[in-house]
């Protein structure tokens, strides 16, 4: 019977709080169920198991990261666009570890073709690289381009990897700008074939 007060939101938003607190490994369903006071059984009526919730915590966390980076983008195009998107990105990343964490589950596609998030995380991410000229299949490649360097650096950043006594927000900015560039003079793009010969 499910318990009263409980329900599949309430334990991904306190799933949510728990990651960004102890880090998304540690998110379990035993530990969520401690934390309402309650046994794991308890949950089983609202969760169907840990990686039901953790792909829960990941669209709830996607949704979060999208409507920050769409909120700052707004009325942006070119650089101003970039800037205003890897600032929240990167923002979000470092205020929420654990559900940034999440937003990196892998997902079953069918998941992923039914959530509203996800769609608008394209459609946001998409729309802001086509101001630079961007068409497929150079769309994607840019899409890439971002996302891994965006990750690489916060990951990097969030663990203290950077040493050197130049401070981690110039160098931010120069990646930025390095991105901007990049964009703007995207390389002609291969085909298939001749990427194969090369």
């Amino acid at each position: 019977m499910a318990r009263a007060g409980l329900s599949a939101e309430r334990l991904t938003r306190a799933a949510a709080d728990l990651a960004d607190e102890v880090g998304l490994e540690k998110v379990t369903i035993s530990a969520l169920a401690r934390g309402f006071g309650v046994k794991d059984a308890s949950l089983y009526s609202h969760v169907k198991n840990l990686q039901d919730l953790r792909v829960r915590l990941a669209l709830l966390a996607g949704g979060e990261l999208i409507d920050r980076i769409g909120a700052a983008v707004a009325g942006r195009a070119g650089k101003d666009a970039l800037v205003a998107f890897a600032d929240a990105y990167r923002e979000y990343a470092l205020a929420h570890p654990g559900r940034y964490a999440a937003t990196q589950i892998r997902m079953d596609p069918a998941v992923v073709a039914e959530a509203p998030a996800l769609a608008r995380t394209a459609e946001i991410t998409y729309g802001m690289l086509r101001g630079y000229g961007l068409a497929e299949p150079d769309l994607t490649d840019a899409v890439r381009l971002l996302r891994s360097t965006f990750h690489g650096f916060i990951s990097l950043e969030a663990s203290g990897g950077f040493g050197h006594a130049r401070p981690v927000e110039l160098s931010w900015r120069r990646t930025v700008e390095a991105l901007h560039l990049a964009l703007e003079n995207w390389p002609k793009t291969e085909t298939e074939e001749e990427a194969a010969g090369r």
